[in-house]
């Protein structure tokens, strides 16, 4: 049976860095079994989405699965709330979410209260929401998923409600359907959602987003999780950021139309689990969020039930946005120990084709995504050898795949099959 093995490294991508001699952590960690993968394989160079843009991971991650965001794109809402199973129909607007900190001036001091609101407080404060939030003439659900995160979906009966509004989220923009983030100086401030196409379902969605966001300002200024919070030193979950609405369910192509190729997912968050549902791929969990050594044995006995398995590891993105290299590397050495050591210990390359990327660059220097394209190296089958020794960003800018984008990834590597 052909066999592929699809490795996304979240955020993996990064720039010289003074704090590492100038090196990236990619190349400044000690990473001697993907080194050992590199020798075997071919290297390129990916943009993800396009040239230019600096993409969100749920958008990344659609492209280097090879579907057309330009064109098949529902937005992030719509994916998360998939991936939640939320009750959601064309017509409804679903929102992606962000529990955030203000301070008494409505200036944004961190948009995911610096990472440390616990899923039990996250919980009791959406369910105030739920229950102190009126929207006239409008139901909806605000449910939380992980961490700071959450998911807001408005339904008015009889009205389509249009995805096409812009973020209160200042930290990314709106480019058609596409959320895309801010490169440069970003508003301190929340912004107003606005209409983005001339529609009484663009401008209803926009007032009710604004409507909702007035009113939950209040509950969660209020709620005794803030105010203990406050009181232990805490950053308060004291607004909510919303970007990326969608409005209609997706009908794209399955994966294994495509491809000929029955996929299975490892997956951890709402928007891999909605990703997966869309393009037709089972999905599964293995351990938590970095148990790598989890992830590397379900990839494997996955690989001996499906002909192609897509494994989305997180990790590196999380330094790269505090802007740490040193941990950064540290997570990458990790995930060189735990995951591709059981990788070359238990894969037959003759009879599998491997291929390892990410979904984004966020370089320690911006603490954000960026428009760098990031590594690829594809191994395995026919893929040959370029005489290149490591996956980093300076040998696969070197490699014999040149540069690609991210929707041609599986097609080139397709061809690779034994």
């Amino acid at each position: 049976m052909k066999r592929l093995l699809y490795i996304l490294l979240d955020g993996v991508g990064d720039r010289p860095n003074p704090e590492l001699n100038y090196t990236t952590p990619l190349e400044a960690a000690l990473t001697p079994n993907l080194d050992a993968l590199a020798r075997q394989g071919v290297k390129g160079l990916v943009y993800p989405v396009d040239k230019g843009v600096s993409p969100e991971s749920d958008i990344a991650v659609f492209s280097m699965l090879g579907y057309d965001v330009y064109t098949d794109y529902p937005g992030r809402g719509v994916i998360e709330a998939l991936g939640l199973d939320l009750d959601f129909r064309s017509g409804d607007l679903a929102v992606r979410a962000n529990f955030a900190t203000i301070d008494e001036l409505g200036r944004i001091v961190d948009r995911r209260v610096g990472r440390g609101l616990s899923d039990e407080e996250a919980k009791m404060l959406a369910q105030a929401v739920n229950e102190q939030v009126n929207l006239k003439g409008a139901s909806f659900r605000f449910v939380h998923s992980i961490g700071h995160r959450a998911v807001l979906v408005i339904r008015v009966e009889g009205e389509a409600l249009s995805g096409m509004v812009s973020n209160t989220d200042p930290a990314y923009e709106r480019v058609g359907k596409l959320g895309v983030a801010k490169e440069g100086k970003i508003s301190p401030y929340m912004q107003k959602a606005e209409p983005l196409e001339d529609s009484r379902g663009a401008e209803l969605a926009a007032d009710l987003i604004n409507e909702f966001n007035k009113q939950a300002l209040k509950v969660l200024k209020e709620h005794t999780v803030n105010q203990e919070r406050v009181k232990r030193g805490q950053m308060p979950a004291n607004a909510i950021l919303l970007r990326d609405a969608g409005s209609t369910l997706p009908a794209i192509k399955p994966i294994y139309e495509r491809l000929k190729l029955r996929f299975a997912a490892l997956t951890d968050m709402p928007v891999e689990k909605g990703v997966a549902k869309i393009t037709g791929m089972q999905s599964f969990e293995a351990g938590g969020v970095r148990d790598y050594a989890a992830k590397a044995r379900k990839a494997l006995e996955l690989l001996s039930r499906f002909s192609g398995v897509y494994v989305h590891l997180k990790g590196p993105d999380e330094p790269g946005h505090d802007g740490n290299p040193w941990v950064k590397k540290k997570v990458l050495e990790e995930i060189d120990q735990l995951f591709f050591s059981r990788l070359l210990l238990n894969i037959d390359l003759d009879q599998v084709v491997v291929v390892i990327s990410a979904d984004h660059a966020t370089p320690c220097t911006l603490k954000a995504h960026s428009s760098d394209p990031v590594p690829l190296l594809i191994t395995g089958g026919k893929a040959g050898k370029d005489g290149l020794c490591r996956f980093t960003e300076k040998d696969c800018a070197k490699g014999r795949l040149g540069s690609l984008l991210g929707r041609d990834v599986l097609e080139r590597a397709s061809t690779f099959l034994p």
